[in-house]
């Protein structure tokens, strides 16, 4: 049984629709998490490639981190939910959280 184009097309509508859903919803998690990672991070780190240096360099450039291997995005969200004593603890809202780790896996 072959199917009519029509039919064919309304099939992968509904899927091809969804991955553009997706896909913009993973730019606007991108964008809101480089925005949290230039309004809080950037004291510390090189958050990205706009950014030219840090006030220090105690605290490794957003990239560095992405490239990692032990980092995940699992690794990530632990990480920056425990306090450190090296870090200014902002306890980041879920969206917070989100944002700033696909921005710093994107950089990979």
């Amino acid at each position: 049984m072959r199917l009519s184009p029509t039919l064919a097309l309304a099939l992968l509508l509904p899927p091809a629709a969804a991955r553009a859903q997706d896909a913009a919803l993973q730019q606007e998690r991108l964008a809101y998490g480089r925005a949290v990672a230039i309004n809080w991070c950037a004291n510390c780190h090189v958050v990205g490639p706009a950014q030219a240096s840090a006030p220090g360099d105690a605290a490794p450039p957003f990239a560095a981190i992405a490239r990692m291997p032990a980092v995940t995005e699992m690794s990530l969200r632990a990480f920056l939910r425990m306090p450190h004593a090296d870090m200014p603890d902002y306890r980041l809202s879920q969206p917070e959280l989100d944002g700033v780790v696909a921005y710093i896996l994107s950089l990979r």
